[in-house]
């Protein structure tokens, strides 16, 4: 689900060096590893899932090199991003990043395990009950079920231990305000937990399924929720990612290159 075109290389990060790389047709610039994991179109998507306006606060879990989080102001600029990771190069990249894009001001880097305890993640500048949307592309594969990719930072950001997308959730529900919402992006498969999870937690949810092709299954969810809320469940149309030739289909297009919204509510 790539929608990055690599546009030349950059000063070497250890062995593997670092691209960088076009999102949204160029408006922005991001540099990331040129091995190990490589950000592809679930950032973009979950960023244009957030509801999020002017003046408000926003959380993402797990940001990588930022792209999720500097996709939502570069629709919303007048947002403030706090952007956690738990890898320390990665962290760097976010914020410079975050830099080359104009958005240094806005988007706020913290190094932090979304796990630990609230002491440390208060200690570590994490306010909780105080951002207006949480957000998070969480890693997809349980290390029960699938083999850690040699490379530390792959297997970091693909493989949880088991049981782990439960910590998440609930570090995402201790970090939103009360009626704050919740945006995650996930595979298909992973639903019924993720709806276990947002159980008394999240109500008013929405599932926004993402398809490959018309008339395939659904490969990845986008779910959304409010906070506190006791509102039904909404299961939407989703989105056709690809024409039978394997191009963008136009509703994705205007998300990948456009850096249009989409519409949960």
């Amino acid at each position: 689900m790539t929608s990055l075109k690599t546009k030349k290389a950059s000063a070497p990060r250890g062995k593997a060096g670092t691209t960088t790389d076009e999102v949204l047709d160029g408006r922005l610039s991001i540099i990331q590893p040129r091995a190990g994991h490589r950000v592809g179109g679930d950032a973009v998507f979950l960023a244009a899932a957030v509801p999020a306006k002017a003046g408000e606060r926003v959380l993402e879990a797990g940001t990588g090199v930022g792209v999720a989080g500097l996709c939502l102001l570069a629709r919303v600029p007048e947002l403030n991003v706090t952007a956690v990771e738990i890898d320390a190069e990665l962290c760097a990249l976010a914020k410079s990043n975050a830099a080359r894009n104009g958005f240094a001001e806005q988007f706020k880097v913290i190094e932090a395990d979304v796990t630990s305890s609230a002491k440390v993640l208060s200690a570590a500048g994490l306010v909780r009950e105080g951002y207006d949307h949480v957000i998070a592309n969480p890693p997809f594969h349980s290390d029960s079920d699938v083999r850690a990719a040699p490379d530390a930072a792959r297997a970091v950001a693909h493989v949880m231990e088991r049981d782990g997308l439960g910590d998440w959730v609930r570090f995402l529900t201790s970090m939103a305000k009360s009626k704050g919402r919740l945006t995650l992006i996930h595979r298909a498969e992973c639903l019924g937990e993720i709806l276990d999870l947002l159980q008394g937690r999240f109500g008013d949810v929405a599932i926004f399924p993402l398809f490959p092709k018309a008339g395939e299954p659904a490969l990845r969810v986008i779910v959304q929720g409010r906070k506190g809320s006791r509102a039904g469940l909404r299961l939407l149309p989703g989105l056709v990612l690809h024409g039978p030739d394997g191009a963008h289909s136009a509703d994705s297009e205007v998300v990948l290159r456009g850096g249009e919204a989409l519409r949960l509510g």
